[in-house]
């Protein structure tokens, strides 16, 4: 029952959104955070999420660091996957999970196989969220699945 009404509430939220992403830009550039559309596109089971993290590209805040993680939820608010960053930055070697990962100010991608955790087994095809959180402040964007 719990899963049921937090769907609902999640449903109806991303309902009440705006299309045009206003009111989540003044708030990505408030919070130095911000999450770009993920790509190719559906019918491709991976995919990369763009994202920043800082006042990028001025970085005028030098070596601050921020705690940042980036997960893949079904439409029940549940755990599917952990995406790995792309590449690296700084001290941070790419290929580690996105969870807890201190990263300075920059921009970054992050990459899912399609793939639920620590399995090999495909996702449903299906709406999924993907979810950044840097220094507490959290950003949400879809992604769908198609087979």
């Amino acid at each position: 029952m719990r899963f049921r009404l937090s769907a609902l509430l999640l449903v109806l939220t991303l309902g009440l959104m705006p299309r045009d992403g206003s009111a989540q830009s003044a708030a990505q550039k408030k919070s130095s955070v911000t999450l770009g559309q993920n790509y190719p596109n559906p019918f491709n089971p991976e995919m990369w999420m763009p994202f920043t993290v800082g006042d990028y590209p001025s970085c005028l805040d030098g070596g601050k660091q921020y705690k940042t993680s980036l997960k893949i939820l079904n439409v029940l608010g549940q755990l599917v996957k952990v995406p790995i960053l792309q590449g690296g930055a700084g001290n941070v070697a790419g290929g580690q999970p996105l969870q807890n990962v201190l990263l300075p100010c920059g921009q970054y991608t992050a990459y899912w196989d399609g793939n639920y955790l620590n399995t090999s087994r495909e996702v449903a095809s299906g709406v999924y969220l993907y979810v950044i959180e840097v220094d507490g402040t959290r950003v949400v964007k879809k992604a769908l699945s198609v087979k």
